[in-house]
């Protein structure tokens, strides 16, 4: 019981810090996107790390502010079409099924939905420091 008591005190403090920072996330102004956290974990196998699953939702025409990551990043087109420039690269149109890699960080100089009239949504696998945001804002 007591090896019990001691694996749930953590997993709760775990899982608390989760939802506050997902609720953090969801502080958006009307005008941004909507980022949902699906799930956030330590990774045991690389302390000091955190891997995070999340969802990014555009409306029509709707764009993210300039970013860069502290951590690499996957992402995958779940719906819609999505315009991506990273670094010093070409924008590139992404649609449903496709998919990007973005080294730890890189300069995320345009997101934003490639439709003037249809929603687009990103699945997004993202590893970070344990104390890492997100995204940083880029100085404009």
């Amino acid at each position: 019981m007591k090896a019990y008591k001691r694996l749930t005190a953590p997993l709760s403090g775990i899982a608390f810090a989760a939802l506050a920072f997902a609720a953090h996330v969801h502080a958006h102004d009307a005008g941004q996107e909507k980022v949902t956290v699906l799930e956030a974990h330590p990774m045991l196998n690389a302390p000091g790390k955190k891997a995070m699953t999340l969802t990014v939702d555009y409306a029509p025409g709707q764009a993210s502010i300039a970013h860069s990551h502290s951590g690499s990043a996957i992402a995958y087109v779940l719906d819609g079409a999505v315009v991506s420039r990273v670094n010093d690269g070409k924008a590139q149109t992404y649609t449903a099924g496709q998919t990007w890699y973005e080294p730890a960080g890189s300069r995320h100089y345009e997101s934003r939905n490639a439709s003037a009239t249809q929603p687009a949504k990103l699945l997004v696998f993202i590893l970070l420091d344990d104390n890492a945001d997100i995204l940083e804002p880029l100085p404009q």
